[in-house]
């Protein structure tokens, strides 16, 4: 029986990443490059996250969200291309990773329940979460704001220990 490396690990990974993205993103080089069970930890929650109840431009609005706020260099970029391509205005991008509010309703709500999930820590009083119901989050929308919180918060800190290149296709 044949031992995996590390080394083939990190190989896996990066495979797995340039099937999904068309290359291996700097990012996922970097995790691979120390230790492959967080690029492989990363890449699988992105992929079970696709099948959430969000729609990929919510999602990405979701993410550019947390990435602002995280201040993450790298994901800022990326996701711009990334939600421009799932449907986002440019005008949306930039206005969410400025701190701002889009002007779609459905939008600013995400991101602003986002923002609230960061800001409190996951610590909504029973107020913050009839609020929601109200704008219209369900729980299970709420649920999925905290996982892409925890999946983007795993990269943004990478980005920040690392100083991640950001690659040519998200520099805009």
């Amino acid at each position: 029986m044949a031992t995996t490396t590390v080394q083939d690990q990190a190989t896996e990974v990066q495979n797995q990443a340039k099937q999904a993205f068309g290359f291996v993103p700097n990012l996922i080089t970097e995790m691979t490059d120390h230790n492959p069970a967080v690029g492989a930890a990363y890449l699988s929650a992105n992929g079970a996250l696709e099948d959430g109840v969000l729609t990929p431009a919510e999602q990405q609005a979701v993410i550019l969200a947390v990435s602002s706020y995280n201040d993450c260099h790298y994901c800022t970029k990326a996701h711009a291309a990334a939600g421009q391509q799932a449907g986002l205005s440019a005008e949306t991008v930039n206005t969410i990773n400025a701190g701002g509010l889009p002007d779609d309703e459905r939008l600013q709500t995400l991101v602003q329940a986002t923002r609230k999930v960061l800001g409190k820590r996951g610590w909504l009083s029973d107020t913050d979460l009839s609020d929601l119901e109200v704008d219209g989050i369900d729980r299970g929308e709420l649920y999925e704001i905290v996982a892409l919180v925890g999946a983007k918060t795993i990269s943004n800190y990478i980005n920040h220990i690392a100083g991640t290149e950001v690659d040519e296709p998200f520099r805009q």
